[in-house]
């Protein structure tokens, strides 16, 4: 089983940056998409950006241009890079792996999600 952990988050001011961090412990044969997707109160946790195993980035249309997901393969890491943030990016942020271990496939590997907090 693989255990995630995200780290980075905090309280920034409205046009500051932050850089979230996530890591996955545990064997992992192969990667097949990693994620970023973030959860505000009274509403349903959402995507924020996405990377295939071909580096392939998606993002939602309300993060475009300001955040940037990278990988690091060999520390099996993912990254979050967020700038010019807003007060509507305040959420609990969490990354999801899909993976596969063995002969098995996981889709839905969490960490415990980092709070970002957008406020002057």
């Amino acid at each position: 089983q693989v255990q995630v952990v995200e780290s980075g988050g905090g309280l920034v001011q409205p046009g500051g940056s932050l850089r979230l961090s996530c890591e996955a412990s545990g064997s992992i044969d192969m990667i097949y998409s990693m994620g970023w997707y973030r959860q505000a109160p009274g509403k349903q946790r959402e995507p924020v950006a996405t990377i295939s195993s071909g580096d392939s980035t998606r993002y939602a249309d309300s993060v475009k241009g300001r955040f940037t997901i990278s990988r690091d393969n060999v520390k099996n890491a993912l990254y979050l890079q967020m700038n010019s943030l807003k007060p509507e990016d305040t959420a609990v942020y969490y990354c999801n792996w899909a993976i596969k271990q063995g002969r098995t496939s996981t889709y839905n590997n969490w960490g415990q999600g980092t709070q970002v907090t957008v406020s002057s």
